[in-house]
């Protein structure tokens, strides 16, 4: 299957401003997200030769695992194979298991998020909620375990996970509701910018599956773990890892309460997660790689750093005839200061030449951070970056700017409310004549991006990005300088 076109815009991106800088910048995004699908990969991974089914490819190997030869499986000592898993877009990757796997896939769940097509035909499909989870994520997690109930070692279990397991795979411990999960994450993620790597020890800590306890469920059977992050390795899996869930977990109860108290959330979550999270019972801890290695398993990762959105974006942008640099890769920065430092490099690029002679680009890979606090508008974290962007480079006629994410949803959409009429955005393309387009049209842009209220504005001035739905690997931003200006005042 080849890629599909991901970008459904194209043309409403490419018709106004900077026009030969936008068509190049569609054409490096478009080629990013392209590269974000894990359909193609996984039907490499994974192939059917009559009764044995063969695992494993040199490229979806982790580095450091000790084993890297294929697996092979006689089918004809397996009863059942299941598909299970949750993330943003992962249907891509369990369509590829259900179309290799044909009459023997024996059924399966995953849970997707909200608004994303169901594409599965044998594999039950759950859409939840993403970032904060709600109560159709606590269904397909039922729906999982109710498939693990009666494993047995002569069944075979593929697990697919991604980004946004975190909150798609939701089912809370006895005790503690899903409510009090929902206030934990949106104030210390949405309110207070939380990244998900401290997040995460407090929501690994009140859930039943998360933190790798789905695998004590899928246990006796063999299982087969497709993992659909990047720049991954086998220690960082089973020793570092924190967000991979069907994986062991390094986080204490003693780390999830340190958590709350760094981001002075401790007082503001309920009695019931403070009081689980206190009781700290060694029974409920998450599971732990001596414990893990008795199970029965292998790991793959099917979007290796060498396959995935920057260097597909690099290369596409060399084929264009810009030099092409990385300025960074996977940061945490909060949108709108990091839009606001990309600009003023490219200012510099364009008026003094440094620290690059345009033609360039400079491209990042990352998960930008929004600290939305009582905001109410509709957004995410690349179209702020974006517009925050078009603020620093109006003016300019030789800059265009963009950042996409992966799976196509930027941000939470409509979760939370927003304009109807708006489309969920993926991200957005900005040049120097942006800005003024958007007051053109009747949007105080500065107080909409106080409003974190950036899908409208980019929308109705033809600089948002609508793609397709798909995996989340990371967001991909792209600073073009198509030539030299004459140094002047900046705004």
């Amino acid at each position: 299957m080849q890629p599909q076109q991901r970008i459904l815009n194209a043309e409403a991106l490419t018709s106004h401003g900077n026009v030969a800088g936008r068509r190049a910048m569609v054409q490096i995004l478009e080629a990013g997200l392209r590269a974000a699908d894990p359909y193609n990969n996984t039907a490499r991974l994974v192939r059917l030769e009559g009764d044995r089914l063969i695992v494993g490819h040199g490229d979806f190997i982790l580095p450091g695992d000790p084993r890297q030869e294929p697996e092979e499986i006689d089918l004809r000592q397996v009863d059942r194979i299941l598909v299970l898993g949750a993330g943003k877009g992962v249907q891509r990757a369990a369509k590829a298991l259900e179309d290799i796997l044909g009459d023997r896939l024996s059924g399966g769940h995953v849970i997707d998020k909200q608004g994303c097509p169901i594409i599965l035909e044998r594999i039950g499909v759950t859409l939840g909620a993403h970032p904060v989870p709600d109560e159709q994520c606590v269904i397909g997690c039922q729906r999982i375990l109710e498939l693990t109930r009666d494993l047995t070692e002569r069944d075979l279990v593929f697990t697919v996970i991604g980004n946004g397991v975190s909150s798609l795979l939701t089912l809370p411990v006895p005790g503690v509701n899903l409510e009090d999960v929902r206030e934990a994450t949106r104030i210390m993620q949405i309110e207070r910018g939380a990244p998900t790597n401290e997040l995460n020890p407090v929501r690994n800590h009140l859930d039943q599956l998360k933190g790798g306890r789905i695998a004590r469920y899928i246990h006796p059977a063999r299982a087969i773990h497709i993992l659909t992050g990047s720049a991954l390795n086998y220690a960082a899996v089973m020793d570092r890892n924190i967000w991979l869930h069907t994986m062991p977990e390094r986080s204490t109860f003693a780390e999830a309460v340190e958590m709350l108290h760094k981001w002075q959330a401790w007082e503001a979550v309920s009695p019931a997660v403070r009081r689980h999270l206190l009781q700290a019972d060694p029974a409920l801890e998450t599971v732990k790689r001596g414990e893990y290695e008795q199970y029965r398993f292998r790991v793959f990762e099917v979007m290796p750093q060498h396959l995935t959105m920057l260097p597909t974006a690099r290369r596409v942008a060399e084929e264009l005839g810009f030099r092409a640099h990385v300025l960074y890769r996977y940061s945490h920065f909060e949108a709108a200061p990091a839009a606001t430092m990309a600009g003023s490099i490219a200012w510099n690029i364009e008026e003094w030449g440094e620290p690059f002679e345009p033609p360039c680009v400079l491209l990042g890979g990352h998960e930008l951070l929004v600290t939305v606090g009582q905001g109410d508008g509709m957004g995410g974290r690349n179209q702020e970056w974006a517009l925050a962007a078009a603020r620093r480079i109006a003016g300019s006629p030789q800059i265009v700017m963009g950042s996409v994410d992966s799976d196509g949803t930027d941000g939470p959409g409509h979760q939370f409310g927003g304009d109807p009429s708006v489309p969920v955005l993926a991200g957005g393309i900005v040049d120097g004549y942006t800005w003024d387009q958007a007051r053109a049209a009747g949007f105080d842009p500065d107080a909409e991006l106080r409003r974190h209220n950036t899908s409208p504005v980019l929308w109705r001035v033809g600089s948002g990005v609508q793609a397709t739905f798909n995996i989340s690997v990371t967001d991909l931003t792209a600073i073009l300088v198509l030539g030299r200006s004459t140094p002047r005042p900046h705004p």
